[in-house]
């Protein structure tokens, strides 16, 4: 039972920090990266979908994009998400391939977006928290049904406490890196 409740919380906080991953890989810096447009979602036939699913999207050099749409139908549908994006980036549609130039960061938007990054990390912290709470309230069910003695659960709740800690350090570690890697010029 215990084991249970320990592996289940590790398995939530595993995922808790998959998601701040994914959403710091996001956040820009001054290098292209085509995970940047991956929370882009167009129109197609419809139905909101994500921008990959109608498009190739790549890298032509360091600070620039290329989204080449496999319907020439959607270049124009393509241009106007990118352009209403929180990204604040410009697409210039050149035929059947639309490039997207990232402008080089100025010093107030990186701090800005050292901002995001710790917001981030804070929603993760909160993720992590949520789930230990949980773990503990099963511990706590377990003990009134008597499935466990007072005694197993403070010991299950300290090794839930050392898995909050080890994955709010990882949490830590990822944005000291993010932090890093928007500062550096």
């Amino acid at each position: 039972m215990i084991e249970e409740t320990k592996k289940d919380a590790e398995r939530r906080m595993g995922k808790s920090i998959d998601a701040l991953a994914t959403e710091l890989t996001k956040i820009r810096t001054g290098r292209a990266n085509p995970r940047l447009l991956d929370h882009i979602r167009v129109e197609y036939y419809g139905s909101e979908v994500p921008l990959n699913n109608v498009a190739n999207i790549a890298i032509e050099d360091a600070r620039t994009l290329t989204v080449t749409a496999f319907e020439k139908d959607m270049i124009a549908v393509i241009e106007k998400a990118i352009m209403t994006s929180d990204l604040g980036i410009t697409p210039n549609s050149a035929g059947t391939v639309i490039r997207i130039p990232l402008p080089a960061l100025t010093e107030e938007r990186r701090r800005e977006l050292v901002k995001v990054v710790k917001a981030e990390a804070e929603s993760g912290r909160v993720a992590i928290r949520n789930i230990r709470r949980d773990a503990n309230g099963d511990l706590k069910e377990m003990v009134k049904e008597k499935m466990i003695s007072e005694d197993d659960e403070r010991r299950a709740q300290e090794q839930i406490q050392k898995l909050t800690d080890d994955y709010v350090a990882k949490i830590e570690a990822m944005v000291g890196d993010k932090e890093k890697e928007l500062l550096e010029i």
